[in-house]
């Protein structure tokens, strides 16, 4: 699966206009950032996804495409994305960032930056379902309210609420087929309301999964109230310490943060025997309450055995985002005799950042002897201390 997400932030906003100034709902403001980089931030906390495509109004475009540069400095999303001109119509939006993705691309997931509270939770769902096998699925949610049907303000007929489903975004598509079904569509001339609505005009049969009641879409004036609410949401600072050791001896080639360390010391251990990203794993556990990584892989199961610690790594970061915290900074210190670790901290440093989505100044890494003392010091082996802040709720 090589999957893309198209954001579409192309809308006008016209019945939120009077109640916001004349700026359209996408550029709101929140957390210091217009409303459509929420939809960003969590598509990019999805370890399966490849690319963004956002879709804004032409006669936005330009200022949108800047202020996406100043947001995304130092490659704070951690991945490619590009921008282009919606159209006069959801759908024609649409078509337009299915025209940007790239060849490789063999998914979508479609998504209204006017629902910017979905989860990466949800994201995972929907990927889920498509590698199965499903070419298109979407969220939904039961209908509470009774639903009428009413012809010149007189009521025909009461639908039955328990075969209705309340649909959401982001929807999720097999690339080449919601293609097709765009491209039916325009020779045809629908109008149609979502996408999930275009494939079942073609024929296609869309799944559902559960959506999320806080997939609230901002429309009227009075949605503006759960920006507010969340706004005034204080986060609750937290802390994580992990810790790890490996020893010396006939094992696996000795990697840190991810990267292979030439010339140094094999380590003897069960996975890859990355010191490093162990303790940051039981950093990133502690701040959960959450136990610690032995109790996740274990060094019994033969499935973890000479498993990447990135992937491990990978694991344990996506529960750490879905359960609503945000990492702020990272402090790391290997103690080791040998090797020699100075020229390797860069490299090891960006790579975190990169694995962890993180800027430059958000991470640290030390490195440090034991003056010839302990186990360390008489060349036996090797550890590393983990310590991290982060934000929950």
């Amino acid at each position: 699966m090589h999957c893309w997400s198209i954001i579409l932030a192309a809308g006008s906003g016209t019945r939120l206009s009077a109640a916001t100034n004349g700026i359209k709902k996408q550029f709101l403001e929140w957390q210091g950032a217009p409303l459509f980089w929420q939809s960003a931030i969590t598509f990019s906390h999805t370890t399966r996804m490849r690319g963004l495509v956002f879709v804004f109004p032409e006669e936005d475009i330009d200022e949108a495409t800047e202020t996406l540069k100043k947001l995304d400095f130092g490659r704070r999303l951690g991945l490619p994305w590009k921008v282009v001109a919606g159209g006069a119509r959801r759908q024609d939006s649409v078509y337009n960032g299915l025209q940007a993705l790239p060849t490789e691309c063999t998914h979508i997931l479609v998504h209204d930056a006017a629902r910017p509270f979905f989860s990466a939770t949800l994201t995972n769902t929907l990927l889920d379902a498509l590698e199965k096998g499903s070419q298109a699925v979407i969220p939904a949610i039961p209908v509470t309210d009774t639903i009428k049907v009413v012809e010149n303000n007189s009521i025909c007929h009461t639908l039955d609420r328990s075969t209705l489903r309340a649909c959401q975004t982001p929807q999720g598509f097999h690339k080449k087929m919601l293609i097709e079904a765009h491209n039916k569509c325009n020779e045809e001339g629908w109008e149609v309301t979502d996408d999930a609505s275009i494939v079942e005009q073609a024929g296609y049969s869309v799944a559902t999964v559960a959506g999320e009641m806080t997939n609230c879409k901002i429309t009227n004036p009075e949605d503006l109230a759960m920006i507010e609410s969340k706004q005034t949401s204080m986060p609750v600072p937290v802390t994580g310490w992990g810790y790890d050791v490996h020893r010396y001896g006939e094992g696996r080639p000795m990697k840190l943060g991810g990267i292979p360390i030439q010339g140094g010391p094999q380590v003897v251990a069960h996975s890859d025997g990355d010191v490093l990203l162990h303790a940051l794993c039981d950093a990133l556990l502690g701040c959960m309450g959450d136990g610690d990584i032995g109790e996740h892989f274990p060094d019994s199961s033969a499935q973890f055995d000479n498993i990447s610690s990135g992937v491990l790594l990978n694991e344990v970061y996506d529960k750490f985002l879905q359960r609503g915290y945000r990492l702020t900074n990272i402090d790391l210190t290997i103690i080791a005799q040998v090797p020699r670790l100075v020229p390797w901290k860069p490299q090891i440093k960006k790579n975190i950042c990169r694995m962890l989505k993180l800027n430059d100044d958000q991470v640290n890494v030390k490195a440090t002897t034991e003056e010839k003392l302990g186990f360390t010091g008489e060349k036996k082996g090797i550890k590393a201390v983990a310590a991290i802040m982060a934000l929950r709720g």
